[in-house]
């Protein structure tokens, strides 16, 4: 029996040998030099292999051995990397045009459970009163401590009309949450706009799709077509990112033409980039370019930019670009901090992986990794300055160093700021479930609506600044 598991470990330790000298060679290709292959790692590798097909309580497929160990190679490299199965690949490639079915809620992995970065907005979970942090630890009567990612993914998506039950652990509640959600077909409306007031207009980009920055043109389009703009607020709150190419081309939108948006930089040469507002940066493949269409006065229109917790990636690089260009006054709470890069490489088998390749950088060199976006004019979300407590990049553990500041830990939240409900007006997280202190009837927030506190007071600075300049 031994000489058998010394032979299967041998063969075993070769086909990984062999496997890895391919995907060395491959990615190496035009390096004058390859790195050797790890072997005793390798045999370790195998001897674990073998140990669990000889010896596990149950007989396991090879298949489902050597899938897991590619899963767990990625997730304990940062939150971001991860392995996509077929149908989770499938899912992504879906959910980049604005279209998928399941609940609605942008996700990551903490100590093995699934937390919450963001829900989308008019989706099951945003109505249900699921809440950036969270923390979901069963998906109906399962479990979720020992799945990877894409195996909780899975699981939230599904058929539209079927039912799924979460468990959720928020802080500030001392027992679970537990909400029933039906799946539903979650179409992501990318862009709104409407007029706040005469003249001063409101543009809100919900999630970056394929076709998020033609929208803008759109809706900008008819934001001037009802009389004339005297002031314009981009609303990228809780907007959790989505393609780079479309927030190149929503800040190409108000940059003069050419201008730096973002750069990349990591180990690869071709993540080393500069990505401009020109359209071989913001167009895919041979369509007419959309912002020719731009209304006159769109580049100059005085501009404020609403950010918070739950603004992240490619909604980071707008808000970024704009502020160091001096093109707009960035205004609300510090942004996720989400500034790296995932490259999507499929494999042969229709299944891929999502692996973090770049950081990002503003055009001024800042790092938006584990930093994010800090306001030129800090807002509470509140009236009476309390923000509620969100999950950051910087909270989620094995993220990626900031290698331009060195990180300073978070101020931990006063209590009353952690419990969901908590006093005043205009609290995003007043939505969903009720603590025991709390009134039985409660104003929901809106967003854009008459108690949103944030927007009121980007209006008050646009009327200020049409004030100065027309003194001027």
């Amino acid at each position: 029996m031994r000489s058998k598991l010394q032979q299967l470990g041998l063969i075993f330790t070769g086909l990984c040998a062999g496997v890895l000298i391919s995907l060395n060679f491959s990615a190496n290709a035009d390096r004058a030099s390859v790195a050797p292959l790890p072997v005793d790692e390798l045999r370790s590798l195998a001897e674990v292999f073998n140990a669990i097909k000889q010896g596990y309580v149950e007989p396991v497929e090879d298949k489902k051995l050597i899938t897991n160990a590619i899963s767990g190679m990625l997730t304990g490299l940062d939150p971001h990397s991860a392995y996509l199965d077929a149908e989770a690949f499938k899912d992504l490639q879906v959910g980049t045009q604005g279209e998928f079915g399941g609940l609605g809620i942008e996700v990551g992995m903490e100590d093995g459970f699934v937390k919450v970065i963001s829900p989308i907005e008019d989706t099951p979970a945003y109505r249900a009163g699921v809440k950036s942090g969270d923390l979901i630890i069963k998906l109906d009567d399962t479990p979720v401590k020992g799945m990877n990612l894409g195996e909780a993914v899975k699981r939230m998506r599904g058929k539209p009309k079927t039912q799924i039950t979460l468990t959720i652990a928020r802080k500030g509640e001392t027992k679970p949450i537990v909400v029933t959600l039906t799946r539903e077909v979650i179409k992501v409306q990318s862009v709104k706009s409407k007029v706040v007031e005469p003249g001063f207009g409101y543009l809100r980009v919900v999630q970056f799709q394929e076709n998020t920055a033609a929208s803008v043109v759109q809706h900008l389009d008819r934001l001037y077509k009802q009389g004339p703009v005297k002031g314009l607020v981009l609303d990228l709150r809780n907007d959790p990112g989505g393609l780079l190419h479309g927030a190149v081309g929503v800040a190409a939108a108000f940059l003069p033409p050419g201008a730096l948006v973002v750069s990349t930089d990591g180990r690869a040469e071709d993540a080393k980039r500069k990505y401009l507002a020109v359209t071989d940066d913001y167009l895919r493949g041979s369509r007419e370019d959309f912002l020719k269409q731009l209304p006159v006065g769109a580049k100059d229109v005085p501009m404020v930019v609403l950010v918070n917790g739950g603004s992240a990636s490619a909604s980071e690089i707008v808000a970024g670009a704009l502020q160091d260009h001096h093109r707009a006054v960035v205004m609300g709470t510090q942004t996720f901090g989400k500034g790296s890069v995932q490259t999507i490489l499929p494999l042969n088998n229709n299944t891929a992986i999502k692996l973090t390749t770049a950081r990002y950088y503003t055009p001024s060199g800042r790092s938006i990794q584990a930093k994010g976006i800090q306001p030129d004019i800090q807002v509470e979300e509140q009236s009476n300055g309390v923000t509620p407590h969100r999950l950051r990049e910087a909270d989620l553990d094995g993220h990626l160093n900031n290698d331009k500041e060195p990180e300073v830990a978070a101020p931990v939240a006063k209590p009353k700021e952690a419990v969901p409900g908590g006093p005043g007006k205009g609290n995003r997280d007043k939505e969903g479930g009720r603590s025991d202190e709390e009134p039985e009837e409660r104003v929901k927030f809106e967003i854009a609506g008459k108690d949103d506190y944030q927007l009121n007071q980007a209006i008050n600075l646009l009327k200020g600044l049409q004030i100065v300049q027309n003194k001027k």
